[in-house]
């Protein structure tokens, strides 16, 4: 641990120009016939096995790919185990899931489907229920060669994902090269969260999403309920108790309740824990303020 915190101090000393960040491209290439397949079915509680959750039940699009839940609802009115994490820029993080038990968008798209706390269906229940819907059916058979398949039905909506992107925030105009995007507050903001450390793990075009870090370094950020073991639980390696996927800030301010557990609903109260658990800082509420206003520039415009 030293070794990586001594490695994570000379990131923070290096030039003034060194690309820690980087602006997300303006489009992202995506087939749109599989887009605007994926779209329908994000939006369908087909997937589900009452028929009445779908993907955006969790992941409203117009919300911020969020329900501002601590944890959302599944069939039977059954509670998630962790905090539902935005979709939105989700084709930028390096894994999905807290615990990074999905490689990409197509391992992911499946796997809340056949959870039973949140769809409870079965892929072999699905694929028929779509093989038997008109249109569905007459879609995939237009679109793939093999028609309705489960690996399909992941492309498919890990496609109409990708198409969810915010790269017209404030900061990635200022990463283009317009430096009044940012005003002083934003700007001073911005250079606490390089000083002070929090760059070390939300860095990256996702300002996040590319790396696991262990929750509570200085202390425990959960104070309620059983311990959550975080990627443990998928490799079961001692080493990955309590570490999780460094979530992406982009639309944090939009984005509450925050961490695994969905425990703290201000962006403030979040960034003075994190300041604390993470680096074993505590600033003041003047230092606080300006790197929550510099957050705030993180957040793009949505559109279904």
């Amino acid at each position: 641990m030293k070794i990586i915190l001594f490695l994570l101090c000379l990131i923070l000393i290096l030039p003034a120009n060194e690309p820690l960040f980087k602006a997300l491209p303006l489009n992202e290439p995506v087939h749109a016939q599989k887009s605007k397949l994926g779209q329908k079915l994000f939006h369908d509680t087909l997937l589900s096995i009452d028929n009445t959750v779908s993907c955006a039940s969790c992941h409203p699009v117009l919300n911020y790919g969020v329900d501002n839940l601590s944890k959302s609802f599944g069939v039977k009115g059954q509670i998630g185990d962790r905090n539902s994490p935005t979709v939105w820029n989700a084709v930028y993080n390096f894994s999905q899931f807290w615990d990074g038990r999905a490689r990409d968008l197509k391992e992911q798209a499946l796997v809340p489907i056949t959870n039973p706390k949140e769809m409870g269906e079965t892929l072999e229940s699905v694929i028929i229920k779509l093989k038997n819907d008109e249109y569905y059916a007459r879609r995939f058979e237009e679109i793939y060669e093999d028609g309705v398949s489960a690996h399909n039905l992941a492309d498919a909506i890990a496609e109409y994902e990708k198409t969810l992107t915010t790269p017209d925030s404030k900061f990635d105009a200022y990463l283009r090269g317009d430096t009044e995007a940012l005003n002083v507050k934003e700007k001073e903001g911005f250079e606490l969260f390089k000083n002070k450390g929090c760059v070390a793990c939300h860095n990256g075009q996702n300002i996040g999403g590319n790396l696991y870090q262990k929750s509570g370094v200085y202390g425990a950020i959960q104070t309620q309920g059983p311990l959550d073991l975080g990627r443990y639980l998928v490799t079961k390696k001692i080493f990955d108790k309590y570490y999780f996927k460094v979530p992406s800030l982009r639309n944090v301010e939009m984005t509450a309740p925050y961490f695994h557990d969905g425990s703290v609903e201000n962006l403030k109260d979040a960034v003075k824990i994190m300041l604390m658990s993470q680096l074993g800082r505590s600033l003041s509420e003047e230092e606080v303020d300006s790197i929550v206003a510099f957050l705030k520039t993180l957040s793009g415009t949505v559109h279904e």
